[in-house]
């Protein structure tokens, strides 16, 4: 199986979404994951995380684990990890493919800040229940009445939804609806929306009859 060897300088790359139209000046006492990281806690999305049921297991006391509060939780976790990881990265392409980019202040901080970022945001675009409500979603659009909103729909537009996918959702709100201070979407680097992209490839592909919600 052929694997492509990792661009970290590419993948590392902080520039926004809408930079053209919104240049911003880099700032020394903030990197720019960290700027994400606020975007997303102030957005109206991740916000909303508070009315989305999270599992958890019946307890003795009145709190209720909700995504808002677990989103919180896995990013503290991200961050610590992004951190650990980032250490070993620098070391062993500070020299090399990293040599600009340690220049210029990267460090392990801002591994950890651009996984915290992307696990904020993980859970925005996904429905209630998770998998089962994907599923619902699915199984909806296949019903007589589903398929009659599909009807003025193109090919990929159906796909999108008679396979509904919670990150893909994600992704379309964190680039195109949500706004904030009159961006047309919260502008987020490429390395944070690509870190957040747990599944790169479109909803319409071949070979899926198996998978389908009938």
């Amino acid at each position: 199986m052929f694997c492509k060897k990792m661009q970290w300088d590419q993948l590392l790359c902080d520039e926004r979404q809408g930079h053209e139209q919104h240049p911003g000046e880099k700032q020394r006492n903030r990197n720019q994951f960290e700027r994400d990281f606020d975007r997303i806690i102030f957005s109206e999305a991740f916000r909303r995380l508070k009315d989305k049921t999270q599992v958890f297991p019946v307890t003795d006391n009145d709190h209720v684990h909700n995504r808002l509060t677990h989103s919180l939780e896995v990013s503290c976790i991200g961050r610590s990890l992004g951190r650990l990881v980032g250490v070993k990265i620098i070391e062993k392409y500070k020299d090399t493919v990293l040599k600009n980019l340690t220049e210029e202040g990267l460090n392990e901080a801002s591994f950890g800040a651009l996984v915290q970022a992307a696990c904020l945001a993980h859970d925005i675009g996904n429905p209630p229940f998770g998998h089962s409500g994907e599923n619902a979603i699915q199984s909806w659009f296949y019903s007589e009445l589903g398929k009659q909103h599909l009807a003025t729909l193109s090919e990929s537009q159906k796909e999108d939804l008679e396979w509904f996918e919670g990150n893909a959702q994600g992704f379309r709100i964190l680039t195109t609806s949500e706004r904030q201070s009159g961006r047309k979407s919260l502008q987020l680097t490429f390395a944070t929306l690509a870190t957040f992209t747990k599944y790169p490839r479109e909803s319409l592909f071949k070979d899926q009859e198996s998978l389908k919600t009938k």
